[in-house]
């Protein structure tokens, strides 16, 4: 019987064969959604996937864009802010 804390879907289950050739249940926590733009809610480019402890593993150039409003807005939105900010 699997621990209380595997017997909620939170973990993602999958099938691994040993080198015994037996085949054992296998649990992985499941990766947390995409992260969308704050605007029109379009999916971020270039910002990956992962739970706090992964991402802190990352470089900060690769956790996201290094540009004004990286990771929060997509290219287009932000586009569309420096035109504006451009024309005041």
């Amino acid at each position: 019987m699997p621990q209380g804390r595997y017997r909620s879907r939170s973990y993602k289950r999958t099938f691994k064969k040993t080198p015994g050739g037996k085949t054992v249940l296998r649990y992985k926590k499941k990766l947390p959604n995409k992260h969308v733009c704050a605007e029109c809610g379009k999916q971020l480019h270039a910002v990956p996937r992962g739970r706090p402890y992964q991402i802190r593993k990352l470089s900060k150039s690769k956790r996201r864009p290094n540009r004004p409003y990286g990771g929060y807005l997509c290219s287009e939105c932000a586009r569309r802010i420096f035109k504006q900010e451009a024309r005041l």
